[in-house]
């Protein structure tokens, strides 16, 4: 397969680009007094606008520690948003509410039953007042790009759990949101599909070439997605540190024989299982890069 995804701006560059979603010393707490739970604890962190190249953003950690809360602050989604502290900063102002420019996508693929898939689809473009023709058009160009041509006229119980998050998929990315935000969206899938997802993912991202956050249980789609993996602990739920990873050249199903990805994969497993403190660069990296 040719490369899938677009190289990557240094370290030193993407410093100096304006930046697209900052983290001051977020906290999210839920409840009131001494029954508050700690969602998230002094969250730090920068993604820069990375222009005609994005970032994928992996986020991983155990259950608890705080992912999908930091992922809906982002998305400006009650009862996460607002942050009970600190200062979360998009497109270079404090976030006021939920917006297109932020698409998510879940687990749960958010479709309208009474709905065909093609009017899934386009329904984002109805609310945005474009004519019905030039939605259905612009709905059919995403359905080739998902691969789900002849199925427009198909009713979401009538398709399958992938080929569901296929719609999904399509109808947030046809909005052009900048960021792209993906809460655990191939959890529920058997492991053949899941690796589709993935593959297609890069593919669509790649065109787009937007931010995304994914959130994952799964080392291996982190290590293979990410640009940067977020590692995150519990207790409270914490950022404990952010390790690069090259960007793949081969399919998922190739790239998880390969010994250095087996390597990091492994090494990043062993840092989440001991909760281990940060430790830097992943073994093997230099040498998937080569």
């Amino acid at each position: 397969m040719e490369e899938t995804k677009p190289q990557s701006i240094p370290v030193q560059a993407a410093a100096s680009l304006p930046e697209l979603v900052t983290f001051r010393n977020v906290t999210k707490s839920f409840g009131e007094g001494p029954h508050a739970r700690v969602a998230i604890k002094d969250v730090s962190f920068i993604v820069h606008d990375l222009p005609n190249v994005g970032e994928l953003i992996a986020i991983v950690g155990p259950s608890g520690c705080g992912k999908s809360t930091l992922l809906r602050i982002i998305a400006g989604l009650l009862p996460h948003f607002p942050p009970t502290s600190g200062e979360v900063i998009v497109f270079g102002k404090p976030i006021e509410k939920a917006s297109a420019d932020r698409g998510v996508v879940d687990q749960k693929y958010s479709l309208l039953p009474h709905l065909t898939v093609l009017d899934n689809i386009a329904f984002g473009l109805m609310l945005r007042g474009m004519s019905r023709r030039e939605r259905r058009d612009r709905a059919r160009e995403w359905m080739g790009k998902v691969d789900l041509e002849g199925s427009e006229d198909k009713y979401p119980s009538e398709l399958s759990g992938g080929m569901q998050q296929r719609v999904s998929i399509a109808a947030t990315l046809i909005l052009q949101p900048k960021i792209l935000l993906m809460d655990e969206p191939f959890g529920a899938l058997d492991p053949k599909i899941r690796l589709q997802m993935q593959e297609l993912l890069v593919r669509l991202w790649n065109e787009q070439q937007g931010t995304v956050f994914i959130v994952t249980h799964s080392i291996e789609e982190a290590v293979y997605l990410g640009d940067r993996v977020f590692r995150m602990a519990t207790n409270p739920g914490r950022l404990v540190e952010i390790v690069s990873v090259p960007r793949p050249n081969e399919s998922p199903e190739v790239m998880r024989k390969r010994p250095e990805f087996t390597q990091m994969t492994q090494e990043l497993l062993r840092r989440l299982e001991e909760d281990a403190p940060a430790l830097g660069e992943l073994p093997g990296r230099h040498a998937w890069a080569k």
